[in-house]
């Protein structure tokens, strides 16, 4: 067991070196504040194993030592020194949750006692709260894994349980639909933060001044429409987990902000000069290779290095073919559970057909090609229910214009967007789906490539 920390409040210098010399003497770690204000600092400096204070002191008094001592953690035991006059005090205070109190003047003996089974209760409650956190993981990890048995997609999951514990920044990479935000609830789940909430935004979805606004809040009149003050997400995800999806789409403005935040662990709301503090682990996400975005300038090479403290990369659908029957039974197990009715079973040549599949649209096109075809099912999902361009013969290549030689990542992204769109029928909406971005994102790179009129 480590050695215990006491912190000793009282006014009385006198009493202060005694009780130091004692306790030292006894084998715990010694914390002294020579008055109720300067106690109220150390609590939170020194995260004490227990308080022992004085009740009675100018300022700040004991009674509001327990009453910070409790709301920074409620399982911290509070020893109260008490003369006559204040004992009915003492006593009141031990009813709201002081662990006891001793009366001056008290035998050295007595006050031992009494330190060396706070220490120990203290000790015990530690223990007992790292044990329900482990079951809790354990729990959560059985209930929550995601499903897949390749080799690459396994060690994604191994690292996400292996860093979870701690506050450390993750990043996030992979093609769109190979499940980001399922790794990072995952990871959420798993955490110290589990109990706290999971918020969400796609960076890509918004304009810069409505994704600013949500990020970091606004006060009443900082723009036209602002009729009052808006809490930012970073302040509502307070002692939970932040998920930046899509986090290479942001503005070079919105990404100074970001930094910001990574930096300082502060926002300033939009039309504000006070900082809010913010206590939010942060999971970003992204289907860009940031540093080729760095390269050409459009992102933020201190910010990319801020986000990128752990960074998993989630391999494509493609290349975890042996996924496939895993992920296609328990996505059919999830629809049938929302309908009431038992999940249909593939058929081998529907299941072969799944395989033989490149999924340029990854997990995200694996489910909406399987909803489909469930719907048309009763009991077996035939190869006719599956979508026609499961089971139609593949055009090769994937354009038919000539790409120049070493093409670029925008040429490429264009001839790929361009093949989705001729696939889906024209169907915007659909080919979004497919490509894993929200209808706004393809929008703009509609304009950006000059296909949308």
């Amino acid at each position: 067991m480590s050695t215990p920390k006491v912190l000793i409040i009282d006014d009385e210098t006198a009493i202060l070196d005694t009780l130091r010399i004692l306790l030292k003497g006894e084998g715990f770690e010694i914390f002294t504040a020579a008055s109720g204000q300067q106690g109220l600092a150390a609590l939170e400096e020194v995260r004490p194993d227990f308080v022992l204070t004085d009740i009675r002191m100018p300022g700040v008094s004991g009674i509001e030592i327990l009453e910070a001592a409790k709301e920074m953690d409620p399982t911290l035991p509070v020893i109260l020194m008490t003369a006559q006059a204040s004992l009915q005090s003492a006593i009141q205070a031990v009813n709201q949750g002081a662990y006891h109190y001793i009366q001056k003047p008290f035998a050295n003996d007595e006050l031992l006692v009494l330190c060396r089974r706070a220490a120990e209760s203290r000790a015990l409650k530690k223990e007992n709260q790292a044990l329900k956190k482990e079951i809790r993981r354990r729990d959560a990890t059985e209930a929550t894994r995601p499903a897949g048995k390749s080799r690459a997609f396994l060690e994604v999951v191994k690292l996400a349980e292996t860093v979870a514990p701690t506050d450390s920044t993750v990043l996030i990479t992979g093609e769109s639909g190979t499940g980001k935000e399922v790794i990072a609830r995952y990871l959420h789940s798993l955490s110290d933060r589990g109990s706290g909430p999971f918020v969400s935004i796609n960076c890509g979805a918004l304009p810069e001044n409505l994704l600013e606004s949500e990020l970091f809040g606004h006060i009443k009149g900082a723009f036209t429409g602002a009729v009052r003050d808006k809490q930012g997400l970073f302040v509502a995800a307070r002692a939970g987990t932040f998920f930046l999806d899509e986090v290479g789409e942001m503005t070079p403005a919105i990404q100074v902000k970001l930094l910001r935040v990574l930096q300082e662990r502060e926002v300033v709301p939009v039309g504000a000069t006070e900082p809010i503090p913010v206590d939010v682990r942060i999971v970003a996400a992204t289907n860009r290779d940031l540093e080729e975005e760095i390269r050409r300038g459009t992102f933020r090479s201190d910010l990319f290095y801020r986000l990128n403290v752990i960074t998993m990369h989630l391999p494509p659908l493609r290349d975890r073919a042996d996924d496939i029957p895993i992920l296609a039974d328990y996505l059919l197990a999830r629809f049938a559970a929302t309908r009431g009715k038992e999940p249909p079973r593939l058929s081998a040549e529907a299941s072969a057909a799944l395989q033989a599949h490149d999924w340029p649209g990854n997990v995200r096109e694996l489910e909406n090609a399987l909803e489909r075809a469930a719907v048309l099912s009763e009991d077996e999902i035939s190869v006719a229910a599956l979508p026609a361009r499961l089971t139609s013969a593949k055009v090769q290549p994937l354009v038919t214009d000539r790409l120049p030689p070493n093409p670029t990542l925008e040429i490429i992204e264009r001839a790929y967007i361009l093949w989705v769109l001729q696939a889906e029928a024209g169907n915007k909406t659909r080919a979004a789906e497919v490509l894993g971005i929200d209808p706004s994102t393809l929008y703009r790179k509609l304009v950006r490539y000059g296909i949308q009129e």
